[in-house]
């Protein structure tokens, strides 16, 4: 009798870690473009924003809503289609910030990425993002600010 519980209690464990391990997938090739998005609009690139918008926006269709809730995705949708129908930077880095706010808060969550996350934050536009790497690239200014802000946490 102890050994059918025992397996019982092994088979649903095994089968919430795939389920985690599946929802952790998604998040984190979100999380991959996420970070693409951030990287042309640092590069002062709209075209390439809008480019990477429109793939973020086929990886959100992907994710399942037992991942996400339905506002968090629609919130994601609406911004990222935004920003890939845009030609103005200053329109997509705005609609940008919407997406960071929404992917920290996800990044209490989920794992996005097997190294460590870094949330950074920029005094002069008010607002955070998360990067692969402890260099500051600002996607809020580009160029004319690439490095302005610092880094407020290290997500493991």
């Amino acid at each position: 009798m102890k050994t059918k519980f025992l397996f019982l209690g092994l088979a649903f464990s095994s089968a919430l870690f795939l389920g985690q391990a599946k929802k952790n997938a998604q998040v984190s090739k979100l999380y991959q473009n996420y970070i693409t998005v951030k990287n042309a609009l640092a590069s002062d690139s709209s075209a390439e924003a809008a480019t990477a918008a429109s793939d973020f926006l086929k990886t959100i269709s992907s994710v399942e809503s037992k991942t996400l809730s339905a506002a968090t995705l629609s919130q994601l949708k609406n911004n990222a289609k935004l920003i890939s129908t845009s030609k103005d930077i200053k329109i997509q880095r705005e609609k940008f910030e919407n997406i960071s706010d929404q992917m920290i808060v996800i990044s209490r969550t989920y794992k996005l990425a097997d190294k460590t996350v870094y949330l950074q934050y920029c005094p002069m536009a008010d607002a955070g993002w998360l990067s692969n790497e402890s260099k500051i690239i600002n996607p809020y200014y580009g160029s004319s600010m690439l490095s302005c802000g610092k880094v407020q946490q290290e997500i493991k």
